[in-house]
């Protein structure tokens, strides 16, 4: 029987000493069909291990509607079959980077500050999802002839709290669903972070980019024994909406990574393959300190500056960190596997049809309800996707200022059908006064829920209330239009597309709604990728064949979405684009992509 543990000196795989060279993949970022070429090129780089997380939102996205947790199983057999051994961070709690940091709404916003606690109700729902997912995960443990070898314990937790009840329950559940590899934590390697998520027999790993002998040194105040590991050594960073982009100098990084090495740890690197947040489950997060501050959307693109690029190329970084990794290797490194072909371009895509917003949202929006205050979006079940708010201002009455306090994240306005202006958390009002009587439209969005910090799991859309001077405004009527409405096959046939040139002559309503047109591409089957790009677009989100690549914005630094050539048909292929905000020409483009990464400068991630 093959087996994996830890002791005092360190790993051992059936009795025998082994150094953990992992990299970080997630296979909700990647492309099913992708899967086998990007842990190839993992292997290649020298890796003899990859970690995923799971996230439950993905999964659970509404109370008892689970979808395809087989994904995961199908991932560790690709991992298996790429003869490489596979981490597994099932959270509840992920952070990642990703929409709520893997929580479903239906969790935060039912318990609140109770998640992520030893509340009882929130531990209820905890346990009931992990027996429906453990499963996969159990059967393909190395005891058993799998690929996995060890199992997270929520995740960072230092960060957040010091419930030790919660987290020794919460490790204790995983053993009684039948996990036996070796569990951990991983938290900064600070003394309060390690002390509020440290769990007594657990295996403790610490997180960080640089100061490998500093870090290690403080986990070694909290675990004189066993063996040392930096569970995620951030090679890169990722990118804010709006901001400039964060690289780091591919030497510089390179040195990080050996100075790992040279202290006899084992690694983690964080990430070796980044992929794509589709479909807007991009998360956020919050500026300051104390990630209190600031609201800061992440971008679509998850490519992190990671050795193996958003494209599956290898960069500078990954021949850097091959030549660190192969001293350290048993045998002679497997060759790179072929580069992913990018879609000899430009191709144009034509938009043709057009439907307006409000059209879209009779189509394919929920119910609309009526209350007296505004229903936030966890309210209405709305993860991601925009409501539409219409209240009336009562008259007539002389002209008073008008806003939506606790505004999270971004509303276009209409007043008596004319565009007022664009509220966000920062400007909340509107730059006009308004007189009554008059009707009120506020299309507010979600732009990514928080993933990190005190401010996890805060609910979005008008969350205190539609003011009219200092009178709120009651009587409010809310329709949700989420995103994976539009995912049901032959759900968009019921949108009433007329003519694009009917958006032109719709006034403020055509400068947003749903657009739709077609391309045609050769040689489909042996594409790698595409790139997509919307010049004079504002923001929104856009499908290729039914997929979503993710959000758009010309906020930046992202211009260009990534397009898994796996989407793409032998010949006619359909494209939608929903913008919120600003139309531009209707037309899209089509190319090869991003041009791969070569030398970076010396902008280190915090």
């Amino acid at each position: 029987m093959t087996d994996f543990t830890v002791d005092d000196e360190g790993f051992r795989f059936d009795g025998k000493p082994v150094r953990l060279l992992s990299g970080a993949l997630h296979y909700f970022r990647v492309h099913e069909e992708q899967w086998g070429h990007r842990l190839a090129m993992l292997a290649a780089m020298g890796l003899n291990c990859v970690e995923t997380y799971v996230p439950w939102n993905l999964h659970e996205p509404r109370e008892g509607e689970v979808r395809d947790v087989g994904a995961l199983g199908r991932f560790l057999d690709a991992v298996e079959r790429a003869g490489l051994w596979a981490i597994v961070r099932p959270g509840p709690y992920i952070c990642a980077e990703w929409e709520n940091g893997g929580l479903p709404v239906w969790v935060t916003g039912r318990f609140g500050r109770r998640v992520r606690t030893r509340d009882a109700e929130y531990r209820a729902v905890v346990e009931r999802w992990f027996r429906e997912l453990l499963p996969q995960v159990v059967e393909r443990q190395v005891v058993r002839g799998g690929p996995v070898i060890l199992v997270q314990a929520e995740n960072e937790y230092g960060s957040f709290g010091s419930d030790a009840v919660y987290l020794e329950w919460l490790a204790g559940l995983l053993r009684e669903c039948g996990v036996t590899v070796p569990l951990f934590t991983s938290d900064g390697p600070e003394d309060h972070m390690l002390t509020g998520g440290s769990v007594p027999g657990l295996l403790a790993t610490a997180n960080f980019g640089s100061g490998a002998r500093e870090g290690f040194a403080v986990l070694r105040r909290h675990q004189p024994k066993g063996p040392l590991m930096c569970m995620e050594f951030w090679c890169g960073w990722f990118d804010h909406w709006g901001a400039e982009p964060v690289l780091r100098d591919a030497e510089e990084a390179a040195g990080a990574l050996r100075e790992i090495l040279e202290c006899g740890a084992s690694v983690n690197v964080y990430m070796a393959h980044g992929g794509t947040n589709f479909a807007g489950w991009a998360g956020a997060n919050r500026g300051g300190p104390l990630q209190d501050g600031e609201f800061q959307p992440t971008v679509t693109s998850y490519d992190y500056d990671a050795p193996v690029d958003e494209y599956g190329r290898a960069t500078e970084k990954f021949h850097l960190f091959r030549k660190v990794l192969q001293e350290y290797a048993q045998r002679p490194l497997p060759a790179l596997p072929p580069e992913p072909r990018g879609l000899a371009g430009p191709v144009r895509a034509e938009l043709t049809g057009w439907a307006g917003l409000g059209d879209v949202t009779e189509a394919l929006g929920d119910p609309e309800t009526e209350s007296g205050v505004p229903p936030t979006f966890e309210e209405l079940g709305v993860d991601r996707g925009l409501v539409r708010y219409r209240v009336a201002v009562p008259g007539p009455r002389q002209a008073y200022p008008l806003g939506a306090s606790g505004l999270r994240d971004r509303a276009v306005v209409y007043v008596d059908g004319v565009r007022a202006g664009v509220l966000t958390e920062e400007s909340g009002t509107l730059p006009e006064p308004v007189a009554g009587p008059a009707e009120v439209e506020l299309w507010a969005e979600s732009l990514g829920r928080v993933n990190y910090g005190p401010r996890l799991g805060e609910p979005k859309g008008v969350t205190g209330g539609v003011l009219h001077e200092r009178q709120y405004l009651h009587g409010v009527r809310a329709r949700g239009l989420r995103l994976d409405a539009f995912e049901a096959p032959g759900a968009v046939a019921a949108v009433p597309f007329g003519p694009v040139e009917a958006a032109a002559g719709a006034g403020d309503a055509g400068r947003t709604g749903l657009f739709r047109g077609a391309f045609s591409v050769e040689g489909a089957a042996g594409l790698g990728h595409a790139g997509l790009e919307l010049p004079g677009w504002t923001r929104g989100f856009v499908w290729v064949n039914g997929f979503c690549l993710g959000r758009y914005w010309s906020a930046g630094p992202q211009r260009i979405l990534y397009v898994p050539g796996p989407v793409l048909r032998e010949g006619a292929n359909e494209v939608w684009v929903l913008e919120l905000e600003d139309a531009g020409e209707p037309w899209v483009e089509l190319g090869p992509g991003a041009p791969v990464r070569t030398g970076t400068p010396g902008v280190v991630q915090p």
